[in-house]
C-alpha cells in the first residue's frame, strides 16, 4: 500500500497560534521558508519529515498527534449526510470533503449541525410532532446525539478525568479505596434486592446496589457514584468547557464522564497500558487481572490515546441484535455511521450466533486498509427468572499493521490479501460495485437497470 501524505495545515496553525508566534517565527524555528510554511499550513504541500523532526524535537510534539484528530471523522460524517435524499445530483468529490475537513473544519461542523437540525424537523413533520407550531418549539440536536458527538471528538479520551481517577487508584485496592472515598462522604454501603442497578439516596446517605449484578458492575457503580460526590467539581468544570446547548445533554455528559472516572479508576492508564502489551491485548487475562467486565476491557482498551503515551488505536463498537450501534469509538481510520447500523459484512454481526466465543476476522474496507476484528456477545441478565436479558456485540479491532501485539492474530494469515473479507461502514457511503448484501445503491456511483437480466441487485453499479 503507498505511503500517504500527510496534510496538516490545521493542526499546524493551531499550534502556531497557541505559542503567539507568527509565520515567520515559525517558520524560523521549523528550519523552513516562510513560503513553504505558508503553504502547509493552507495544505497546499504536505507536511515534510523536517518538518516533523523539527516539531518534535524544538516543541516536544507528539507527532502521531499530526496524523489523528477530527479529520477523518469529519469526512466520514459529511459523506453520509451527503446520502440524504435531500441533496440531489452528483455529490462533491471525496477530495472536496477533504479539504473542506482539513482546511475549514468549523464549516464541516456547521453543514454537520445545518442536517442534523434539517434531520431532526423533517421527522417531527413525518410524525405530526406536538411541538409543531408550539412558539417554545425550538430545533436543536437531540441531548444524546450531542453528548455522543462530544465523546466522540474527544477522541474518547478526556485528560484530567484520566489522569485524577489515575491518582484516586494508585497503590491501592481499588473496592477498598471506593468504600472509603465513599465513607469520607458520610456515604453507607448496602447490597441488597433491588431493580436497579445502583440507587443513590442523598437524604439518608444511603448507595444501595443490586445484588443481581455482577461483583465487578456493582464495583464500577461504586466508583461512579465516588466520581459524582468527590470528583463534582473535577466533572463540572469539564462540562464547562463543553458547553453544551441543554440541561439534558449536560446531565447526561456528566453520567458519561462519572463511567469515565470510574473505568479509568477500575483500569488506571499507566498500569492498563503495560498491562495490556504484556499479555498482547488479552480481553480475558485483562478482566480477570483488574476485575473488569470484557465489555469495560474491550471499551478502556480504545481510550488509551494520552499523548505521549499512547496504545494502540483501536475501534470500539456495541451493537443490539437489530444491528444498531449503541456504543461507537474509533482511534483509526475506520469510523462508523452516525446513524443506522453496521455493515452487515462485519462479524460483530455473526457475535450472537456463538454466545461465549471470540470471533476473529480479517476485513479490509475500501479505501483498502486492512484490520482485525475481534468480536463477541454480551448478555446481561436481569438477575431473576422472567426478567429480561439484554444481549448485545462488542467488536474491538485495530489495523493489521498492529497484528503482533495482539494475542488473536497467531495462527492467522495476515500477510495473504486473499484472506481479508471486504467490509463497508454503511451501503450509501460504501463503494463496493458487487457485494451481495447491499440494501441501498452508493452515493457517488451512478446505476444502470436491465428489465432482461437480474444479477444479485436489480441494478448494476457504474
Amino acid at each position: 500500500m503507498a505511503t500517504q501524505k500527510l496534510y496538516a495545515g490545521a493542526k499546524l496553525r493551531e499550534m502556531r497560534t497557541r505559542l503567539s508566534l507568527t509565520q515567520k517565527e515559525f517558520a524560523a524555528k521549523l528550519g523552513v521558508s516562510l513560503p513553504y510554511l505558508n503553504q502547509m499550513e493552507n495544505n497546499n504541500r504536505p507536511v515534510s519529515t523536517t518538518v516533523i523532526l523539527a516539531l518534535a524535537q524544538e516543541f516536544g510534539l507528539d507527532v502521531t498527534e499530526l496524523s489523528t484528530g477530527d479529520s477523518e471523522r469529519l469526512v466520514t460524517d459529511m459523506r453520509e449526510v451527503l446520502a440524504d435524499p435531500v441533496f440531489a445530483g452528483d455529490a462533491p468529490p471525496l477530495a472536496d470533503l477533504r479539504l473542506s475537513a482539513s482546511n475549514a473544519p468549523a464549516l464541516a461542523r456547521a453543514f454537520l449541525e445545518l442536517h442534523r437540525a434539517y434531520r431532526q424537523t423533517h421527522e417531527r413533520l413525518a410524525s405530526l410532532d406536538e411541538a409543531l407550531g408550539r412558539e417554545d418549539a425550538r430545533i436543536q440536536a437531540s441531548p444524546w446525539e450531542e453528548v455522543r458527538d462530544f465523546f466522540h471528538y474527544c477522541d474518547n479520551y478526556i485528560d484530567a478525568v484520566d489522569r485524577a481517577a489515575e491518582r484516586f487508584a494508585a497503590g491501592r485496592d481499588i473496592r477498598t479505596a471506593a468504600l472509603k472515598a465513599l465513607q469520607q462522604s458520610g456515604v453507607s454501603v448496602e447490597e441488597t434486592d433491588i431493580d436497579r442497578l445502583r440507587h443513590y439516596d442523598g437524604d439518608e446517605k444511603t448507595l444501595r446496589l443490586s445484588n443481581r449484578a455482577a461483583p465487578e458492575t456493582r464495583l464500577f457503580q461504586m466508583l461512579l457514584q465516588v466520581a459524582l460526590l468527590r470528583q463534582n467539581d473535577l466533572l463540572e468544570a469539564t462540562l464547562d468547557f463543553a458547553r453544551f446547548h441543554s440541561e439534558e445533554a449536560r446531565a447526561i455528559a456528566k453520567i458519561g464522564l462519572a463511567n469515565y472516572f470510574a473505568g479509568a479508576a477500575l483500569m488506571p492508564y499507566g498500569r492498563f497500558l503495560a498491562a495490556a502489551q504484556e499479555t498482547r491485548h488479552d480481553l480475558e487475562l485483562l478482566s480477570s487481572r483488574f476485575g473488569a467486565s470484557v465489555e469495560q476491557v474491550a471499551h478502556r482498551l480504545s481510550t488509551l490515546q494520552r499523548p505521549g503515551a499512547k496504545g494502540i488505536p483501536f475501534f470500539f463498537v456495541r451493537v443490539d441484535q437489530a444491528g444498531t450501534i449503541t456504543k461507537r469509538h474509533s482511534a483509526t481510520r475506520l469510523q462508523f455511521a452516525r446513524f443506522g447500523g453496521a455493515c452487515p459484512l462485519w462479524n460483530v454481526h455473526r457475535a450472537f450466533e456463538t454466545p461465549g466465543r471470540f470471533l476473529r476476522q480479517l476485513a479490509e474496507t475500501p479505501d483498502g486498509v486492512q484490520y482485525i476484528s475481534l468480536a463477541r456477545d454480551v448478555s446481561k441478565t436481569g438477575g431473576s427468572f422472567g426478567a429480561p436479558v439484554r444481549r448485545y456485540a462488542i467488536a474491538l479491532g485495530c489495523e493489521i499493521r498492529h497484528a503482533a501485539s495482539l494475542v488473536y492474530a497467531d495462527n492467522m494469515d495476515v500477510k495473504n490479501d486473499a484472506a481479508f473479507e471486504p467490509i463497508g461502514i454503511s451501503c450509501r457511503i460504501c463503494e463496493r460495485k458487487d457485494c451481495h448484501q447491499r440494501s441501498v445503491p452508493p452515493l457517488e456511483r451512478r446505476l444502470t437497470v436491465n428489465a432482461d437480466a437480474r444479477g444479485v441487485l436489480p441494478y448494476e453499479v457504474s
